[in-house]
């Protein structure tokens, strides 16, 4: 298959691709490597902060399927790695249903190959920037029911969506979409700590495939509006219900993990 005919320029760092170098993974360019190579010599704790941030998915994902909820719409998945949302779902509840969600042509390849022939699990092509032609997809709406708790993970994803894009009315569509007892599981980039970081991300992010919109930890609360947040609230990533399985050496404090988190149920 041609390069051109998948959409995507490898001469333009991607962000997905970034995220998959930090993670250790093998699917980015030289052009990837060199931009996360530019910010990791300012910024090392760029590439702990991702693990932090997949390991927080796993534990969310473990809560949400140990309180009931069997339906997951995983907005921004990014390329597919170890430990995928249908996996740590459906090791405690078996009967899970998943539908992964990207717009980057070189995710959707990947995961489609990746999931093909696979029950209860779809990927669809969709832009969190239009919520609502997003939920109305009918390969979405054919796997999950609405009418039942779902739960949404926004990992990692938020923080590519500028002020111009209003998050809070997207963030207002996913929550009427949502019945009572739904989750929204989320991290997000804090623009209040690690003034360096903050200063090179922004950059580096800036000539990416989506520039990077850091907020504060008050903007990020506003994002909540209509969610409960669960214990221990909006934490640093490693803050949040951690595990020994995964604890992560940070040593430079919580906030070097860069990344604030939470899980909010809708009552």
């Amino acid at each position: 298959m041609e390069r051109e005919s998948l959409g995507f320029d490898p001469n333009t760092p991607n962000v997905a691709r970034l995220y998959d170098y930090y993670l250790g993974g093998k699917d980015h360019f030289p052009a990837d490597r060199r931009a996360a190579e530019r910010l990791l010599r300012v910024a090392p704790e760029v590439r702990t902060a991702a693990r932090a941030n997949r390991a927080f998915l796993g534990r969310a994902v473990r809560f949400l399927a140990g309180a009931g909820v069997t339906q997951f719409l995983d907005i921004g998945t990014g390329l597919p790695t170890r430990d995928n949302v249908h996996e740590v779902a459906r090791a405690v509840a078996p009967e899970s249903r998943v539908v992964y969600v990207d717009h980057d042509p070189v995710v959707l390849v990947h995961a489609r190959a990746l999931l093909a022939g696979s029950e209860g699990i779809t990927v669809v092509d969709g832009d969190l920037r239009d919520p609502h032609d997003l939920l109305k997809n009918p390969d979405l709406v054919g796997m999950l029911d609405f009418d039942q708790p779902v739960g949404v993970l926004l990992v990692a994803i938020m923080h590519f969506i500028g002020e111009a894009d209003d998050p809070l009315r997207i963030m207002a569509a996913i929550r009427e979409s949502l019945a009572p007892g739904s989750y929204v599981v989320m991290s997000h980039g804090t623009s209040d700590a690690r003034a360096a970081a903050v200063s090179k991300g922004t950059e580096v992010y800036r000539r990416a495939s989506a520039p990077l919109t850091l907020r504060t930890r008050r903007r990020i609360e506003e994002l909540w509006a209509g969610f409960e947040l669960v214990e221990p609230g909006l934490t640093w990533l490693p803050q949040w219900r951690p595990d020994e399985a995964d604890l992560i050496d940070l040593a430079a404090g919580p906030e070097s993990s860069l990344i604030l988190c939470g899980v909010g149920r809708k009552n």
